[in-house]
């Protein structure tokens, strides 16, 4: 299986992008995982929130085939324990899902063809938190999804 992460718009924050390297360097270990920075919608500022939705999910479809299994991470999906979490990838790559795409939208969510096209949601926590530093979280929770998986003494119950 492979796992692609789509997000909106650059990370500014070298903070932010220092632990993504020390993760993404970390992943390559376990699995084939793409994580895939999207430009920023042009002229934003001129969108109505609709018309910006819009643009981002012709972008996203840009890097969605047909037989992948797309999953929003969105505060309103469903939310996973971390031992859960890894449970849910691993019956993904043993129910021979070929390759799973996770999408961090714009500010303002997802515009409604990506929620009909997305095979689920997922939420890392109730709050909300910068698009920024949910790039970070997902990632590091995608790391240590594989160390549960594998038995690994990085995770601690």
């Amino acid at each position: 299986m492979k796992i692609t992460l789509l997000c909106i718009g650059k990370t500014d924050d070298k903070y932010i992008q220092e632990g993504l390297d020390k993760y993404l360097k970390r992943l390559k270990h376990y699995i084939s995982f793409n994580f895939v920075v999207i430009p920023d919608v042009k002229n934003a500022k001129n969108l109505s929130e609709a018309q910006q939705k819009e643009k981002e999910a012709e972008l996203f479809f840009k890097y969605i085939a047909a037989n992948d299994q797309v999953i929003l991470l969105d505060e309103r999906g469903k939310e996973y324990r971390s031992v859960e979490f890894a449970d849910f990838l691993e019956k993904k790559m043993v129910s021979s899902v070929q390759h799973l795409v996770f999408l961090i939208g714009g500010p303002y969510g997802f515009a409604d063809a990506v929620k009909a096209r997305a095979n689920g949601s997922l939420s890392l926590s109730k709050m909300t938190f910068s698009h920024q530093m949910i790039r970070l979280f997902f990632v590091e929770q995608i790391y240590r999804a594989f160390t549960i998986m594998k038995g690994e003494p990085y995770h601690h119950e």
